[in-house]
């Protein structure tokens, strides 16, 4: 970057401005323009130092450099009226396959209040949910138990209002791209969606190690993005603004293995670490820093466990704390500061229970209120997790 000197800049004062070194264009004496481009255009590899700044044109925000991943500058937040929504869609109860979006203020305690329902009110649970600040993604789940049928839609909802869900685009994957059991993340722009189970007929039910992703801001199919490191399904996903991480599931046995994508590249998946239990069918979320992955089961076994990482390293998960009973299939989601357990099977039945957790701190979860009914299985999603 070459140096300029501009004695001719003044202050907002009129007095003089000192001489400017190293920054790329003024149109004001006000202001400057910062490095820019894309996500794609950040740069990487060596003579990086932290504290380099640019403009992201994708996201339209500041990105510092931390030493090891460039951070997004939050200037606004993605609060509605003071306090971040979490949305929950769908689920299995009683009556068994739901349509129902619930919403909360994860900032408050109370009871989850109703927000409307998936697309063509298409009953079905174990999706994937993820979200932008102001669009929340719904993504395929089962559907019907005999013969078991899954779904491919993904559906949208704008998180500041109330209503159903609009149709999207759907799923890849063999045949139609119907798939269940899958986990979902996202950044402020692109949806990604990680293994599950797929269907191309009644007779052919098999694990995927797919992961496709969409670009939230517009309507369409999902595009492949890779591999997980192995076939699974049951598998639970959260992120940071720029790394997607996927822990558990089943390949058919319970794993503990953990993998990482970067979010705004394609490719393959890495591993990242193992969590502190093998489980399956287990939920996730996050704030820009930690992950957590909370309950799960492995065949008949349900947990309590509550365990973290830190996203932006890799290495073996740490318990946190427990959920209030062992319990699977839980709708999970965020904000900055609370993670966010919804509902899921407790041996013998579905639970309504909303808890949440304090994401930097470590312990055993708070109650935070109900379900409109009880659930298991909902996906869920907030206009304030850690991707954004």
């Amino acid at each position: 970057m070459s140096e300029f000197k501009s004695s001719s800049f003044r202050n907002e004062d009129n007095s003089g401005a000192p001489d400017i070194v190293g920054v790329t264009s003024f149109t004001s004496p006000f202001y400057f323009v910062p490095p820019s481009g894309t996500t794609a255009q950040r740069p990487s590899g060596d003579g990086l130092a932290p504290g380099m700044l640019r403009f992201n044109t994708d996201i339209g925000r500041l990105e510092v450099w931390r030493g090891d991943h460039w951070a997004t500058i939050l200037g606004e937040t993605p609060d509605l009226n003071g306090g971040a929504r979490g949305l929950f869609g769908g689920g299995y109860g009683t009556p068994l396959y739901r349509s129902t979006i619930d919403y909360i203020t994860i900032s408050t305690l109370g009871n989850a209040i109703s927000f409307g329902s998936l697309s063509a009110s298409s009953a079905r649970y174990s999706g994937g949910g993820c979200s932008s600040a102001t669009r929340g993604i719904f993504a395929g789940g089962e559907t019907g138990p005999s013969p078991v049928t899954y779904s491919n839609i993904i559906d949208y909802v704008t998180i500041s209002s109330t209503g159903n869900a609009t149709d999207f685009g759907d799923l890849t994957g063999v045949s139609t791209g119907r798939r269940s059991y899958l986990s979902a993340c996202s950044s402020s722009t692109r949806g990604v969606f990680g293994g599950g189970s797929e269907i191309s007929s009644p007779a052919n039910l098999s694990s995927t190690n797919t992961i496709d992703y969409i670009t939230i801001t517009s309507t369409a199919n999902a595009v492949d993005f890779g591999d997980l490191s192995v076939t699974k399904t049951g598998v639970a996903a959260c992120s940071s603004s720029t790394r997607g991480v996927f822990g558990g599931g089943s390949t058919p046995t319970v794993s503990n293995v953990i993998d990482f994508i970067t979010i705004s590249t394609l490719g393959n998946a890495i591993r990242f670490g193992d969590l502190t239990q093998a489980r399956s069918n287990i939920s996730s979320c996050s704030n820009s820093t930690r992950g957590i992955f909370a309950g799960g089961s492995s065949g008949p076994t349900l947990y309590n466990v509550v365990d973290f990482v830190t996203i932006a390293s890799t290495g073996n998960a740490t318990d946190f704390g427990d959920l209030s009973a062992n319990r699977s299939y839980i709708g999970a989601t965020s904000s900055s500061i609370r993670g966010i357990f919804s509902g899921g099977y407790s041996t013998p039945a579905f639970s309504n229970t909303i808890e949440y957790i304090t994401i930097a701190s470590t312990g055993n979860v708070v109650d935070f209120g109900d379900l409109s009914v009880a659930r298991g299985g909902a996906a869920a999603c907030s206009n304030a997790h850690g991707g954004l």
